[in-house]
């Protein structure tokens, strides 16, 4: 792909990022991916903790590559007087900061909304933490598990007979960092058509972790207050909605099949030949379905045991019901539509061998036109580009 003269929208804005683990470098890695020059800034010595979460070998993690790609790496040190001069001159220079210290930590080091807004008004701040920076909690550290927990996501994961589990990713962290860069791009938006701007501390894009993650819970709490209903696990269901499943195949694989559609779920069953219960009345509808749902999902791992996960998709298909298989990552490597929108992208990385091969890396989402915008670089060296960017200041060294 040609990464240099690819259309990149958000090219000629600047972004500096003070924090580091997933949730505000998930939002840089955003704003990067669509062009923005994000400036990552790290401790001199360690770096980013994200550099070796989750290390198999080496000493640079695939997911400190993926999560800060297309961004340049300052170290400098933000406790030192030198360090934050840096920064403070460096938001002269800047669209946007985006940091997810603990509430009050910016402000301890003379770098908060007042010091910013003192070196350049029109300065976009996105702020991301466990609780928020206002209210009770404020103040409380906390990961995206906890906040996953508090925003209800974690009750409804897992079997109704086990404790609660959990999703395989940080979801807390990226779902905040989703809502820091949308953010940002509606105060961008906004400053670029209101004339006059509002003080810097009532247009701070404040985003809370475990909020972020409530937002994304659907109606659980218009449902509880409106009936009096607490949502329970369900397993691979989702509560209310059948049939919808995951099935085991006859060859130890399994699919996903989401045959809960009125229309769909008569085909459903005509496909699985199961005709009596297509033009059963008591399962004309959603609510009937998912009262019988033990029933039609017996009826329809029946089906399922009979056949391997290629004839299951098959007959599926044909019928025009939603079905896909349960992908690993080898899986997705392989996939023709992945790779027909670009959505693994090869950058050259060392992965602990001491030499640097193609390593492909998730594509960027959304795609702008026909396929994925090409990734430019993968994870910078901690400090790859101080020199570069003392220079921008016209300093020589961070003691300047």
């Amino acid at each position: 792909m040609d990464t240099e003269h690819a259309h990149l929208p958000l090219r000629g804005i600047r972004v500096l990022e003070l924090g580091n683990y997933i949730a505000g470098p998930t939002a840089g890695r955003l704003l990067a991916d669509l062009g923005a020059e994000v400036i990552k800034v790290e401790r001199p010595g360690r770096g980013d903790e994200l550099r070796s979460w989750r290390l198999y070998a080496g000493t640079v993690s695939m997911l400190f590559h993926t999560v800060n790609r297309n961004k340049k790496s300052l170290a400098v040190d933000l406790r030192t007087a030198p360090g934050r001069e840096i920064v403070l001159d460096l938001v002269r220079r800047c669209d946007v900061v985006i940091e997810n210290f603990r509430p009050g930590t910016l402000e301890k080091w003379g770098l908060g909304p007042a010091e910013l807004e003192r070196v350049n008004p029109d300065v976009v701040l996105a702020r991301i933490s466990a609780f928020g920076q206002t209210g009770p909690l404020a103040g409380r550290p906390g990961f995206a598990a906890v906040a996953e927990a508090m925003g209800g996501m974690r009750n409804l994961v897992g079997e109704a007979d086990r404790p609660p589990s959990r999703i395989g990713v940080s979801i807390g962290d990226s779902i905040a960092g989703l809502y820091a860069a949308f953010g940002v791009m509606v105060e961008l938006y906004e400053r670029a058509v209101v004339p006059r701007r509002r003080p810097l501390r009532e247009r701070v894009v404040d985003v809370a972790l475990h909020e972020a993650v409530f937002s994304m819970m659907e109606s659980l709490v218009p449902d509880h207050l409106a009936y009096g209903v607490e949502r329970q696990r369900v397993g691979g269901r989702m509560e209310g909605i059948a049939p919808s499943n995951a099935y085991e195949c006859g060859d130890g694989a399994s699919v996903v099949i989401a045959g809960n559609g009125d229309s769909i779920f008569r085909r459903y069953m005509h496909a699985i030949g199961r005709p009596d219960l297509a033009e059963d009345p008591g399962l004309a509808d959603n609510a009937g379905r998912w009262a019988r749902r033990d029933e039609l999902d017996e009826a329809i791992g029946e089906w399922t045991r009979g056949r391997d996960r290629d004839e299951v998709l098959k007959v599926l298909d044909e019928a025009g019901v939603p079905a896909g298989p349960i992908y690993t990552a080898a899986d997705i490597c392989a996939d023709e539509q992945y790779r027909a929108r670009a959505m693994i992208q090869p950058l050259q990385v060392d992965p602990g061998t001491g030499q640097e091969v193609p390593i492909g890396f998730p594509g960027v989402v959304p795609v702008i036109g026909t396929e994925s915008l090409p990734l430019r670089t993968p994870g910078p060296k901690l400090g790859e580009h101080t020199e570069e960017i003392l220079h921008l200041l016209g300093r020589k060294d961070a003691r300047e």
